[in-house]
């Protein structure tokens, strides 16, 4: 009998499991049957303390609890509350607005802006330009609604932004599509935990303003869902402005998402904003992103908008609220900054890492080495291109101990 009963593939290679679950399933199993302490589950893109357990704002569980029924059982508008939609932009860019026409529209977390954009910024059979090592479910977003992924190599062998392979490939896909959808994933960079600097913003810039002399439409998507974990929030948001640069046929998006920075994984609510050079642009947006939201999810939950909102109106819930955040940013940041140090001790190669909830080790063949470990009890995910180590979800004494493990693992035939 052949992979489909019922369903059809459409062209589909649709896995048994889904790769990440079905590790972290059988992470949970190892501790289950060995006790915490004797396992390392590297596998959870949620951050967690060191016991393990799943890290909640205590300021805005604070808010959660002071709801009523009308605040999360009433429906949200399609394009998400008036005060959201106000607030989430305060929420991205901080005291780094661009100049330009901002609209924002409320998406079930991040992955809900990918599909908007892609689904309104690109034709069916198009491919969507990303890096090549890269969030695996871009992939499945943009197949689902019949486009693929393109990539570039995102390092040159220095361990710097490939500024001539990004150009390379925009022009490629350009010269064959009338449009082009650019995903970059920074500050914080899911799976490597990469940050553009403003020097690889200026280029990206620069090399977009070229390409847009075509007369082409080119939508940059930037998916900031980690720019609150990456480091200070100020200098990880001084790039915004140079998006103003950019001429009036590209219109910058940004994916933000309050699963990783007010920690409301569940709530499944983000947001899509963009930067448009008229009113005009940035109307068509909202227009277009609303339709495609009303033909999927039709609006996304209400309970997390008005928290956010409340968060916003309060200037010392708010201060609460980015120092809690802060301790635990400077938590998830000591972790990196001690894989990356035991690392370097033991001559395990990682790929360029500046913070952020994951660490990439560069290898042959992942899943054999990821089945390798597992026997160690060590559960990390294999990528394309390497292995992927949550630094959001293992201590800072697990994150010192991996790496010779790693390496050992690597290094024995």
């Amino acid at each position: 009998m052949g992979e489909f009963i019922l369903a059809r593939g459409n062209g589909r290679k649709i896995p048994q499991e889904d790769k990440i679950f079905g590790i972290s399933s059988r992470a949970k199993a190892a501790i289950a049957e060995k006790g915490f302490d004797h396992v390392i589950n590297g596998t959870i893109g949620s951050l967690l303390d060191d016991e393990g357990n799943l890290v909640v704002l205590e300021s805005v569980d604070k808010v959660y609890r002071e709801l009523k029924p009308v605040d999360y059982a009433e429906y949200a508008p399609i394009g998400g509350i008036a005060t959201f939609r106000e607030s989430v932009k305060k929420a991205a860019f901080g005291n780094h607005a661009p100049d330009g026409f901002m609209e924002a529209v409320a998406t079930p977390g991040g992955t809900g802006s990918l599909r908007n954009v892609i689904s309104n910024y690109s034709s069916a059979g198009d491919q969507v330009l990303t890096s090549d090592w890269h969030w695996a479910p871009y992939n499945t977003i943009a197949g689902e609604i019949g486009r693929s992924v393109a990539t570039y190599e995102l390092f040159t062998e220095g361990g710097t932004f490939n500024a001539e392979a990004f150009a390379a490939k925009s022009a490629e896909l350009l010269a064959k599509q009338e449009s082009l959808v650019v995903i970059i994933n920074t500050p914080a960079h899911n799976p490597t935990g990469y940050s553009l600097t403003l020097e690889d913003w200026s280029k990206v810039v620069e090399i977009l303003s070229e390409e847009a002399k075509s007369g082409k439409a080119i939508a940059l998507l930037i998916d900031v869902a980690y720019i609150d974990f990456a480091g200070d929030e100020d200098e990880y948001r001084e790039f915004f402005p140079l998006l103003s640069k950019l001429p009036e046929n590209v219109i910058s998006i940004v994916a933000y998402s309050l699963s990783k920075t007010f920690a409301l994984y569940g709530a499944r609510c983000g947001a899509m904003i963009c930067v448009a050079k008229t009113q005009e642009i940035a109307d068509e947006f909202k227009r277009v992103c609303e339709f495609s939201s009303r033909g999927s999810w039709s609006n996304s939950a209400k309970i997390a908008q008005v928290i956010l909102s409340r968060i916003y109106s309060d200037p010392e819930l708010l201060r609460m609220t980015n120092e809690e955040r802060a301790g635990y940013r400077n938590m998830l940041i000591a972790r990196g900054r001690a894989f990356s140090e035991a690392a370097a001790e033991c001559g395990l190669e990682i790929v360029p890492f500046d913070a952020g909830f994951f660490v990439s080790v560069p290898c042959d063949d992942p899943d054999k080495y990821s089945k390798r470990l597992e026997k160690e009890d060590v559960f990390l995910v294999p990528l394309a291109k390497g292995i992927r180590v949550a630094v959001s979800s293992i201590s800072e004494e697990k994150c010192r101990k991996l790496p010779p493990i790693i390496k050992a693992a690597l290094d024995a035939e």
